[in-house]
């Protein structure tokens, strides 16, 4: 069955499962939420997303009009699912944002403090990426992230927590670094991440601890300090502990994605550590290896954007290498 027929049948069974229930007309938005809900968690293609936008509005549409907190739960949620639509332009993204500070305006005063704050940290999410797309300022990512943080603290939410602090620092690193602050934010950004990684561990949440370890690995890559190889080889122990989880089966994107970072992370560290001017042929010749494989990786999942960064990376290597390195690796010497 393909994802497409999927999106539709759901869609046709929600609505007529509707049609049919001996229910409240809360009580059936609810339904609606909850079958987008589940279109949402795991889906297949952009058809998935776009059906569960459509099953969010229907429930809004559904629920009596004195059902405030509940159609501003639907909305928080049909946010989300905006939030996830691939899309050419911000447009999605936008109405996310409309979407969820309407919800937040009822969630604050009816809703609980853990459905307010998974609202604010939606809400910083959104933010960010705008920001990314020079669309808005970083602070008001910054901001949400900080109100969500008051809730979701490393003792009652620590999955929460965690991904809260990656968000933060994640935030921190894309500011400007133009003055002394820079430095300041860039220390707050590893501190945030390290302070995540202190409540969550490999067995219990193995995603979220990939993540941190990876995006810990990069800030030490580029964190302005005296200590660059200290730092460099920290952040090649952050991305083999990343590299516990994200594996080429179970996660080959973001496999793919960690190696590339090691890749770049040892081409700049010496062979020998106690000798810091003897050259990195060997972390050279590594890294074009771990290139080389993060993009048959991403080729093969049309990472296109991805894959072509990778390669002009190898040709930088490979230049800087020598001419003698590209024979070897051709079989021809």
């Amino acid at each position: 069955m393909s994802s497409v027929s999927r999106a539709e049948q759901q869609v046709q069974a929600a609505m007529k499962a509707v049609e049919t229930a001996a229910a409240s007309e809360a009580e059936k938005a609810e339904m609606l939420m909850e079958i987008a809900m589940g279109l949402q968690q795991k889906p297949e293609r952009a058809e998935d997303l776009h059906a569960a936008v459509d099953l969010y509005e229907r429930a809004m549409d559904l629920a009596p009009a004195d059902e405030v907190l509940g159609i501003a739960r639907i909305r928080a949620r049909l946010a989300t699912a905006l939030m996830a639509l691939p899309a050419e332009d911000a447009a999605p993204l936008k109405r996310a944002k409309a979407e969820i500070e309407l919800a937040l305006a009822t969630l604050t005063a009816e809703g609980s403090d853990a459905e307010v704050a998974e609202a604010e940290m939606n809400l910083g999410l959104i933010c960010q990426t705008l920001a990314g797309m020079r669309l808005l300022p970083i602070q008001p990512a910054i901001s949400a992230y900080q109100r969500a943080a008051r809730t979701f603290d490393k003792l009652g939410y620590p999955k929460e927590f965690a991904i809260l602090q990656n968000n933060l620092a994640t935030a921190f690193l894309s500011m400007p670094f133009t003055d002394q602050s820079g430095k300041m934010r860039e220390a707050l950004a590893v501190q945030a991440f390290e302070e995540a990684l202190g409540v969550v561990n490999l067995i219990d949440h193995p995603s979220e601890y990939a993540m941190l370890q990876n995006n810990l690995g990069n800030a030490l890559q580029y964190v302005s300090s005296s200590h660059r190889l200290e730092n460099g080889y920290r952040a090649l122990e952050a991305y083999d502990e990343a590299l516990k989880v994200r594996t080429p089966r179970d996660t080959p994107e973001e496999y793919a994605n960690t190696i590339a970072n090691k890749a770049n992370c040892l081409s700049n560290l010496p062979d020998d550590p106690s000798n810091p001017d003897g050259g990195n042929f060997g972390n050279l010749t590594e890294a074009v290896r771990l290139l080389e494989e993060a993009r048959g990786v991403f080729t093969a999942r049309g990472a296109s954007d991805k894959a072509q960064a990778v390669a002009e990376a190898i040709a930088e290597f490979t230049t800087a290498l020598g001419p003698s390195t590209i024979l070897e690796r051709s079989g021809l010497q």
